[in-house]
């Protein structure tokens, strides 16, 4: 029996024709620690993503940033993060809600290289200063669609007090959805009954050229986006999690002035022979500026947008 895959994974790489074969191969790509090459490259890392959901079954995203080496694996299954964590991170706030034992999903991206590899656990331990998780599942993403950068330096100004923003959102968070060409997208496996919680948490990287993201204008005043799903690995972990608990959380970076939207979704997937693709109607978020101390250089874009752009629907 494959017990690699959930229910909702499983049906998208049925849809595809990948289902016999991910059963074969997901207990050799899905491990229960982290291989060697993949705690070298969270030991290098500037930030890390992460993912968490609240009480109320909202997923949030998040990014954290230290100086080379904030990223520790003390063994294979265990990560800790030594950073300050700001009380207004909504992500951060889910899990100090929560306590141990709470699903933490990590992503560890290194943008001038483009490699990334990811870890799904639980919450062991929560600070000011800190935070460590144990390792249930590990594996790793292939390059696509990750723009190039390289942090160029460390900014200590304290960050601005969190904006919250509504399903409307404002004009600058508008404006920095339109010029994104990333986003990371938190989303959680179906809730345990009774409780309003998940059984796993999920952090991943959407990328594409600036616009990729559609804005559309609701008739209730809110925003919805349109983020077209571009050809993977197959694993389809945040869409089929998106099956089973169609809420997400967003994070937009802007790498030049240290800003981070966080954005709360209603998620809906599109699949089919015309059309992939995700419709996240937003239910709120929050602007924090100068929450992300690194200052980043231009985007390279990925190879696969500037030889041939996936197609995307309009």
């Amino acid at each position: 029996m494959d017990t690699t895959w959930h229910p909702g994974e499983q049906a998208l790489q049925e849809a595809v024709g990948v289902r016999e074969r991910m059963a074969e191969i997901g207990a050799q790509v899905v491990r229960d620690h982290m291989p060697d090459q993949h705690r070298e490259l969270f030991a290098k890392l500037p930030t890390m993503l992460l993912g968490a959901i609240d009480a109320a079954g909202q997923p949030w995203a998040t990014m954290l940033a230290g100086p080379p080496g904030f990223v520790t694996t003390p063994d294979a299954r265990t990560m800790a993060l030594a950073t300050a964590l700001d009380g207004q991170d909504p992500a951060l706030a889910a899990l100090r809600a929560r306590g141990p034992g709470a699903p933490v999903g990590l992503l560890g991206l290194e943008p001038h290289t483009r490699r990334r590899n990811r870890m799904n656990g639980r919450l062991i331990s929560l600070s000011s200063e800190s935070l460590s998780v144990g390792v249930v599942q590990s594996f790793g993403n292939c390059p696509k669609y990750i723009q190039a950068r390289d942090p160029l330096a460390w900014d200590d100004t304290p960050p601005d007090l969190a904006q919250p923003l509504d399903a409307a959102l404002d004009d600058g968070a508008l404006a920095l959805i339109e010029a994104a060409d990333t986003l990371f997208i938190a989303s959680a496996s179906a809730p345990v009954p009774g409780d309003g919680r998940s059984d796993g948490v999920d952090v991943s990287h959407r990328g594409g050229p600036p616009g990729f993201l559609r804005i559309q204008r609701r008739l209730d005043g809110g925003i919805a986006l349109w983020m077209p799903e571009f050809p993977g690995n197959r694993f389809f972990m945040t869409l089929g999690n998106l099956l089973r608990h169609p809420r997400a959380g967003l994070l937009i970076p802007d790498y030049a002035r240290g800003e981070l939207l966080h954005l709360a979704a209603d998620a809906a997937v599109t699949w089919n022979d015309e059309v992939k693709g995700l419709t996240l109607r937003l239910t709120g978020g929050l602007r924090r500026r100068g929450a992300l101390p690194w200052r980043w250089s231009e985007a390279r874009l990925a190879p696969q947008f500037t030889a041939a752009p996936p197609s995307a629907p309009r």
